[in-house]
């Protein structure tokens, strides 16, 4: 979500840069309620804050980052991904509900979601009757065919998730709509309602990879290739009037788009208004003052912005939980990590707790995370708390550290690197508090801040890994899509290893790791693929590839003008923003 992202090669470093920068540090907490600033606290986590469906008015988001593009093959950031909904629509997207009920997925473009045969491995869907552009051509399937097969153009569209590629085409024998003369084969659009997918082999989340706004439909006519994201073509309820990039974007209407053909999009604002500024603390003082009325980013206020939002005008405030979570990967390249002994020797000897405050207590921090599957994400599992982080209250256990260390041949401890980034300072505080925790056990901890926007080629870099003697990297991660492919395919399967832009910084390379992914990847039932992704989960969590520190919360502002705002699941625990009106 996550934050995180430009290829998901990158997203790590753009989900993980959304995930930790979410939140700075905090001493402010809540109660449940307070009707103070003229609405509730949380009043949008898991019901509507404000319901209504009057329209009229304009939405005001202010925030201090543009899209990576609005190009919505080439996006990859979380909050661009929700926003693209404004102006595109795919085959399928998720329920405008909050909380959990908003991961089912519900027909847009088409008529009902997939009619899938060939065991799994045809998805066949048909389109609605009436869909326009906003020219008011008709949109067709050839639309929807060519808008997924830009992503094959990597050369001149790249940034953006290639999950549909990888899937149809996993051995990138064709080369794209820009370079191949032949059509894709794999994509069939017998008529001009009409669009199927043909699949190697079954994949159970292909119908989530679909519901991303990275595949909605672009016509041909229209498609300016790098220039795109200036002003894309809309298929939805409103279309680009003005944008400058790094300054400003507005939306207004699109007249050729049919409220009764798309009940998943409110679309209540006659005008969608974005200011950009480069200043987060200018940012949280347009909020409370009013004159903006939420966070494009969704990545939380700043301290000061976030104390007098909390003490002053709480009943502006959610705290919804986000689909991040904060994390210690140990590189087994990098002695002793290639030891499991050593790895949980670290595990067991880290203060949670600490980590916890350090990141801003568990209003701005999260709660305490012991495994390695956030809470909004299929599969999570509560008692698989394997190290005893809960039942510990968070709290280090030295005892079994100390043991581990026998264990792995190191009972004096040893000496080790952590590398964090520089541009997050939840996540040097984090590093910070794990550095003191663990000199209690003999680990000492030399921390190596680096540049969070050079990511990928630093820790994402496994020569430069072990060159460097980064034993420990500290990051943060969210689901391209709800479910444990969408989360943890890229940090635990061995094919995601990559010389460059690596996600799976532990190197795990474990068959049992790799068939779990695999089958849990082929069954077609939600329910079943869940507990097989937390399955997946256990086996991770008991190789100590990974320490877990916190599922990140957010602290987020709603104005009073707002309604019909709620945290979405589906949308990483961030205001769906299709479903927002003003008063």
């Amino acid at each position: 979500m996550t934050t995180l992202r430009t290829s998901r090669r990158r997203l790590a470093a753009v989900s993980a840069v959304a995930a930790a920068t979410l939140l700075a540090t905090s001493a402010c907490g809540g109660g449940n309620s307070d009707n103070e600033g003229g609405g509730e606290y949380n009043a949008g986590v898991n019901k509507v804050a404000n319901a209504s469906n009057k329209k009229g008015g304009t939405l005001k988001f202010v925030g201090v980052q543009d899209a990576d593009s609005w190009d919505t093959t080439r996006m990859y950031y979380a909050f661009a991904l929700d926003f693209a909904r404004f102006y595109s629509r795919q085959l399928v997207s998720y329920n405008p509900k909050p909380g959990k009920k908003s991961l089912d997925l519900q027909p847009d473009l088409a008529t009902d979601t997939a009619q899938i045969s060939d065991d799994g491995k045809v998805y066949k869907y048909t389109l609605k009757d009436g869909l326009k552009w906003e020219d008011g051509k008709p949109l067709t399937a050839e639309d929807v065919k060519y808008g997924i097969e830009r992503q094959w153009a990597q050369k001149t569209l790249s940034g953006g998730p290639t999950y549909i590629k990888d899937v149809l085409d996993p051995d990138g024998k064709w080369k794209g709509p820009y370079e191949d003369k032949k059509p894709f084969a794999n994509i069939k659009t017998p008529d001009k309602k009409t669009i199927e997918f043909h699949l190697p082999k079954p994949n159970g989340d292909f119908e989530q990879m679909l519901a991303m706004p990275t595949n909605s439909p672009v016509r041909k006519d229209k498609d300016t290739k790098s220039k795109y994201t200036l002003h894309p073509f809309s298929s939805g309820p409103y279309k680009f009037k003005s944008y400058t990039p790094n300054k400003s974007l507005l939306l207004v209407r699109n007249k050729e788009w049919d409220r009764s053909g798309d009940p998943l999009r409110k679309a209540l604002p006659d005008k969608i208004q974005v200011t950009l500024l480069t200043n987060p603390d200018e940012r949280d003082k347009r909020l409370i003052n009013g004159d903006a009325d939420l966070d494009l980013n969704q990545r939380g206020m700043e301290v000061q912005g976030r104390q007098t939002a909390l003490k002053q005008h709480k009943g502006n405030v959610d705290n919804p939980q986000s689909g991040f979570i904060s994390y210690v990967a140990f590189p087994q390249s990098v002695k002793p990590f290639n030891n499991i002994h050593c790895r949980k020797a670290a595990i067991y000897g880290t203060d949670h707790k600490s980590v916890q405050t350090a990141r801003g207590g568990p209003t701005a921090g999260g709660a305490l995370a012991h495994n390695m599957l956030p809470p909004v994400i299929p599969g999570y599992d509560k008692s698989d708390d394997q190290y005893g982080i809960l039942t510990n209250g968070g709290k280090a256990d030295v005892a079994k550290a100390k043991d581990e260390l026998k264990k792995c041949g190191k009972p004096s401890g040893f000496s080790t690197t952590l590398a964090v980034r520089n541009t997050d300072k939840a996540d040097v505080k984090s590093a910070e508090a794990i550095q003191a925790s663990l000199k209690k056990v003999g680990i000492k901890v030399e921390i190596d801040q680096f540049d969070g926007a050079q990511g990928p080629s630093i820790v994402g870099n496994p020569a430069n890994v072990e060159k460097k003697n980064y034993g420990m990297i500290l990051y943060g991660w969210g689901p391209d899509f709800p479910s444990g492919q969408g989360y943890g395919i890229e940090l635990w399967h061995s094919s995601k290893i990559r010389d460059n832009g690596n996600n799976n910084y532990a190197l795990i390379d474990e068959p049992k790791i790799d068939k779990g992914l695999a089958d849990a990847i082929a069954e077609l039932d939600p329910d079943k693929a869940a507990q097989m992704y937390a399955e997946v989960n256990k086996e991770v969590m008991a190789g100590a590839y990974y320490l877990p520190l916190t599922y990140l919360k957010v602290v987020q502002w709603r104005s009073d003008r707002l309604t019909n705002v709620y945290a979405a699941d589906s949308y990483s625990g961030w205001y769906d923003f299709a479903s927002l009106g003003v008063k």
